[in-house]
């Protein structure tokens, strides 16, 4: 990048404001421009200083980090990742910020005593790096008339078909992650209650997180949605979000009947849950009457799996760049070849509506 990248920290903690500042330093296309130490300041802060990407704290004295976020949304539009503690409150209140234009969150936990820093400095280094170049992308896109029809109807005529193949699909198997809460709920309340198949997500969340989730999409929706549980029997009609820190697999039962199996194995993946785990398991009982649907997220988590569903005839549908706040994993599927079908966020219900 031509230009660093300007960074705002807001946080209550010293320790925190410091160690986030000296993780990001670290790379040389990024830049900290100013540190807050609440909600007010931050705001300010927000206001002159113009930021790329803020990282915000949500539990502060004076204004805390949701009440910030409104007003930074709606006075100084900025990428905001928000700082979360891994709680169920905390869980909860992430979930709010993201329904409120929050991109995504890291966990308030990270701390330089950590055995797994770099590991750590890695990823927040390229969970910004990634969003504020998807961020500056979508504004190219939308001041540049005409070129968002013109990508995309250049995405579908890379390989696309008029509609899903009759397949009589016993499944729906979906993989998202960054930007997958507030794309998910734009999703699930619009299916159908007449869905007789099972649906299993995997979105990429932490222990508690994923509970929060399935809790508020199942308020929001007519058909169930719940956070899997181990040894549960898979039942059609039924949304199942996969567990944070756990592998969501499946296993015959009996004629017809089948079972979920959480697991922490392998422990060697890049994400738990994995998308790639769950998908593999899931063809593995359903095969190619699998539809698979890839959405936003960072990485190529999914990838595998879709290749050897498409190697027996299953069908894939990814999400299109512009309704991406990530255009990663559905990239990495896409560019592959193996994407059956390209559309928008808006559009991927009614197609599985109309499959299932």
């Amino acid at each position: 990048m031509n230009e660093k990248i300007r960074i705002l920290i807001v946080d209550d903690s010293a320790f925190m404001r410091k160690s986030l500042s000296i993780m990001l330093n670290s790379d040389e296309d990024i830049e900290i421009v100013g540190t807050a130490r609440d909600g007010m300041e931050g705001v300010a802060l927000a206001k002159s200083l113009r930021p790329d990407l803020i990282t915000m704290d949500i539990e502060m004295p004076r204004m805390d980090g949701l009440s910030a976020l409104k007003i930074i949304m709606k006075e100084a539009p900025t990428s905001v990742i928000m700082v979360s503690s891994l709680t169920t409150e905390g869980a909860e209140s992430t979930l709010k910020a993201l329904e409120l234009g929050a991109v995504d969150f890291i966990p308030k936990e990270m701390s330089f005593v950590s055995v797994n820093i770099s590991e750590i400095k890695a990823d927040l280094i390229k969970k910004v790096k990634t969003i504020c170049r998807q961020t500056q992308l979508h504004k190219r896109l939308r001041k540049i008339s005409g070129m968002s029809q013109g990508i995309r109807a250049k995405s579908f005529a890379k390989k696309s078909v008029p509609g899903l193949p009759i397949n009589n699909y016993k499944a729906v198997a979906v993989g998202i992650s960054t930007g997958g809460p507030l794309s998910l709920q734009k999703v699930i309340p619009q299916l159908s209650k007449n869905i007789r198949v099972p649906i299993f997500i995997v979105q990429h969340m932490p222990p508690k997180f994923t509970k929060s989730l399935a809790d508020r999409l199942n308020n929001m929706s007519e058909i169930n949605v719940k956070e899997a549980q181990n040894n549960e029997e898979v039942k059609g009609g039924t949304v199942y979000i996969a567990q944070g820190g756990y592998h969501l697999n499946l296993k015959k039962t009996g004629i017809g009947k089948v079972a979920i199996k959480i697991n922490p194995k392998p422990d060697n993946t890049l994400h738990r849950p994995s998308v790639d785990v769950m998908l593999d398991s899931v063809v593995s009982v359903y095969g190619k009457q699998t539809l698979a649907v890839i959405m936003t997220g960072m990485g190529h988590d999914g990838s595998e799996a879709i290749l050897r569903l498409k190697n027996i005839g299953g069908y894939c549908l990814a999400q299109d760049e512009d309704s991406c706040v990530v255009y990663g994993m559905p990239k990495a599927v896409v560019d592959a070849g193996n994407a059956d079908e390209i559309a928008p966020l808006e559009k991927i219900p009614l197609i599985i509506n109309k499959a299932v």
